[in-house]
């Protein structure tokens, strides 16, 4: 096994075996309780309804998984771009940024219906949810990580007579590229969640649908089911963006003790 994989396996397992400890338990106290299975099913009994519910579930997944990358995209080009602005003009930061904030004040359960008046129940709707929920955090952070560019170096390329474009492209934007990857990774997180919110108020596929319909039937096997895929799409989401960021921003990464202990 090489160092690598040690080294994750080093820092799941406490996490890992406190899982096992919890589904031992879970399992054990259906089981001795006798638990109807509609009230609490046991993890096994969760197990094979997931096995047999993959083809179901295929289906569903994919149209919310579309859902969520499309809409995450369009997030986050709206977000880099109302963070440019915020950036180059301070009027538009001082008319926006209040703006922004009072945008998260509102459920988005309670304007999630009016997607839905204006635009149908197709697929775009569900987009315009989902980049609702995600662009916040992306446009705060990245916003902040543009403003806290190092003033010595953009001083350095002033005097060397760059302009503002050039400040932004060789300072500013590789200045907030962590920021910017923090903001997507707390938004990848999000990201499923918005599109199953979006689901739930009108559409025929998708696992917001396959929770409503496991709900009505009584099936709470089901509704853990599908609450294991949206944690499992969403872990994943969040493990894509952090490779990303570490391949692009690899000046970001800093070393562990343990890690330089054992390549030595």
């Amino acid at each position: 096994m090489n160092r690598g994989w040690r080294r994750y396996g080093h820092a799941l397992w406490p996490s890992l075996t406190l899982v096992l400890l919890f589904l031992f338990i879970w399992e054990a106290t259906v089981r001795l309780l006798d638990v109807e299975p509609w009230l609490l099913p046991s993890p096994s009994k969760i197990g094979d309804t997931f096995f047999t519910s993959l083809t179901l579930l295929h289906d569903h997944m994919w149209v919310t998984l579309q859902e969520a990358l499309l809409g995450f995209a369009l997030g986050i080009i709206v977000a880099l771009l109302l963070a440019t602005l915020i950036e180059l003009s301070p009027w538009i930061r001082r008319a926006l940024y209040p703006l922004l904030i009072g945008t998260q004040t509102v459920p988005i359960i309670a304007i999630a219906p009016l997607f839905i008046v204006w635009f149908g129940f197709g697929m775009f709707p569900k987009l315009l949810i989902v980049a609702m929920v995600t662009f916040f955090p992306v446009v705060i952070s990245t916003a902040d990580g543009l403003r806290s560019s190092d003033p010595d170096m953009i001083r350095l390329l002033q005097s060397a007579g760059a302009n503002q474009w050039q400040l932004f492209r060789y300072i500013r934007f590789p200045h907030a590229l962590p920021s910017f990857f923090s903001g997507c990774k707390i938004a990848a997180t999000y990201s499923i969640l918005g599109a199953v919110i979006g689901e739930w108020l009108g559409a025929s596929k998708g696992l917001g649908v396959f929770l409503i319909r496991a709900q009505h039937s009584f099936a709470a096997d089901k509704v853990f089911v599908a609450i294991l895929v949206i944690t499992f799409w969403s872990i994943l989401l969040f493990l894509l963006i952090q490779v990303i960021q570490r391949w692009l921003t690899p000046w970001t990464y800093i070393k562990t003790d343990d890690e330089r202990i054992e390549e030595t």
